[in-house]
């Protein structure tokens, strides 16, 4: 099995292998595409964005500066606007639900490094998938951690840190972030 098949099972994978390695770069040479063109130039930025996303709706605007390490883990629905500085560390599956709108200084990460050192230095990592319902307002300063899941219509707050799954039609926040509104 190759590393790429074993990043997409969500196994243990090694991130140096040169396949891994080749697709990091395609994807950095689109995102340079990307954060190269003026936000106003919205039809060349969503035809960029559907190139290099597993998947991307209608009306996709992802504002620049934007990074991701492989992009084809993204899948975006209609409607989704992400604000400037997003970080979306796609190792694993990114899904983003119809209608959503992220906030400037977003991340949202899927990689997970072993906690045992001596097997953290041994260059492996897996993905835990990471899930948006739709229609989710994502405030700004927001980081989401591997393996979450937000139902539809969940606020959350500007500067949480998601650590947990949440179900949907609630606000949450802080650090970690909890429910603090039902909606």
């Amino acid at each position: 099995m190759t590393e790429r098949e074993k990043q997409l099972r969500g196994e243990w994978f090694r991130y140096n292998d040169p396949e891994l390695k080749a697709l990091r770069a395609h994807c950095n040479k689109e995102i340079f595409r990307l954060n190269s063109l003026d936000n106003s130039r919205k039809e060349e930025r969503l035809k960029i964005i559907k190139g290099l996303f597993g998947s991307a709706g209608e009306n996709v605007n992802i504002k620049s500066y934007f990074q991701c390490d492989y992009g084809y883990n993204i899948y975006a629905g209609d409607n989704v606007f992400a604000n400037y500085n997003c970080v979306f560390l796609d190792v694993g599956r990114i899904e983003i639900g119809a209608d959503t709108l992220i906030g400037p200084h977003v991340g949202i990460y899927t990689a997970a490094h072993p906690l045992d050192p001596e097997l953290r230095r041994s260059g492996v990592e897996r993905a835990e998938d990471v899930r948006i319902g739709k229609n989710c307002w994502i405030g700004g300063n927001v980081t989401i951690n591997p393996g979450v899941v937000l139902g539809d219509n969940v606020v959350v707050a500007s500067g949480a840190v998601v650590t947990q799954s949440f179900e949907g039609n609630v606000m949450i926040a802080g650090v970690p972030a909890r429910v603090i509104k039902k909606l």
